[in-house]
């Protein structure tokens, strides 16, 4: 049976995959299983932060591989203790939680702010004010977390306690001054729902609301962090510092890695026994990010503005584009043509894209090559073009 086949036949049918078997790669260069190659824009939804069999990367995952490969957290091990120090010394947090995906790390705010609340002003504070368009994983607790009914509808009764709101500083007055909020979860690039950046002015009410009421604020930077935005972690361009971050896709490299990051208000919020996970903070999963951690460098993080306004440059104003929305190579772009058309026309040239709600969506490695980058938006200029 082919990988096609075995597929159909044997997996869940959640995905609603494109005719494609990647079967190998080299930085954002990606090869099918007819040997045809394709400029990769997508990075694995923003995973592959440099690409894809990354020589350093792959150095320090190996490395740690001959090592062990597993010790369980009932034991001390370097890279999680060397990767929990550099993400604190780079954002200003205190301490570090490792766990495995996105929604875990998400899992894992959550919780520190319901025991937050409850110790700070009785177990009624314990709702969680979150946007509409958001999106913050699949568990039950996190898709209650997200602000889309499209992804509700299936799973009821969802966990209570979480309100999503329009992102309008009028929203949040009147939610804070209808629920006992515990901490409000925010993404400033809302990316499952179009590739929607936060308005500076919500964001600092969110902050100084926070600050007066004792609510927790919450950064998700599962997808806007690890350099995706050109700063860091996305907050950072905003001027505001979150009481908890969390993060995870890029972090890893590739491996699956999540982290939640716990500032002064909640450093000692877990005590042992509290919260824990079986693979959080893996050795080769750590190895790994801190190979990319250690070079999200300025350079890294200026090359990708510098890729960023090269990108808006050419798709505003191009034939039948609307609208590029989105920071650093985090980009939505918005197609007079419906975008899953313009996926296919790019994948027919050899140009991997993605799609978020409406729009297509961009999220190249952070160090993809000038010369290959404007291939691909030569390609996908062309592809929102065509029969226009």
């Amino acid at each position: 049976m082919t990988t096609l086949e075995l597929d159909k036949a044997f997996l869940a049918k959640t995905y609603d995959r494109f005719p494609l078997e990647i079967v190998k790669g080299q930085g954002s260069l990606v090869y099918d299983a007819e040997g045809k190659s394709y400029i990769d824009l997508g990075t694995g939804i923003a995973v592959n932060t440099f690409g894809l069999a990354d020589s350093q990367w792959i150095q320090a995952v190996t490395e740690q591989l001959g090592k062990f490969q597993h010790t369980s957290n009932l034991y001390y091990s370097a890279p999680g203790a060397q990767l929990a120090q550099l993400l604190c010394q780079r954002t200003g947090m205190k301490r570090v939680f490792f766990s495995n995906s996105g929604a875990e790390a998400n899992e894992c705010a959550i919780k520190a702010a319901r025991k937050y609340g409850a110790q700070k002003k009785g177990p009624e504070c314990y709702t969680i004010l979150t946007l509409e368009n958001s999106f913050h994983g699949r568990t039950l607790t996190t898709l209650a977390a997200t602000g889309q009914e499209v992804f509700h509808k299936d799973f009821q009764p969802l966990t209570p306690g979480f309100v999503s709101i329009a992102p309008t500083v009028e929203a949040l007055k009147k939610a804070a001054g209808t629920y006992s909020l515990a901490g409000i979860l925010f993404e400033s690039i809302q990316g499952e729902g179009g590739v929607l950046p936060l308005e500076p002015a919500f964001v600092k009410a969110m902050a100084e609301l926070c600050q007066k009421e004792d609510i927790l604020l919450m950064a998700d930077e599962v997808q806007t962090g690890n350099g995706r935005t050109g700063k860091l972690y996305g907050y950072m361009h905003y001027g505001v510092t979150p009481d908890v971050v969390s993060t995870a896709k890029g972090l890893g490299g590739g491996l699956p890695l999540g982290a939640t990051m716990l500032g002064e208000k909640v450093q000692d919020i877990f005590t042992p026994g509290s919260h824990g996970s079986t693979f959080g903070g893996n050795p080769v999963c750590c190895a790994g990010a801190l190979s990319i951690l250690q070079r999200l460098n300025d350079t890294v993080l200026q090359g990708v503005t510098e890729r960023s306004n090269y990108i808006v440059e050419e798709l505003s104003g191009a034939k039948g584009v609307k609208a590029v929305t989105g920071m650093g190579l985090m980009l939505g772009v918005a197609t007079q043509k419906p975008a899953s058309q313009v996926v296919s026309t790019c994948m027919e040239h050899g140009v991997l894209v993605l799609k978020a709600k409406d729009k297509v969506r961009l999220l190249p490695a952070l160090n993809i090559p000038m010369a290959m980058l404007e291939q691909a938006v030569g390609v996908l200029k062309e592809a929102c073009a065509e029969g226009l």
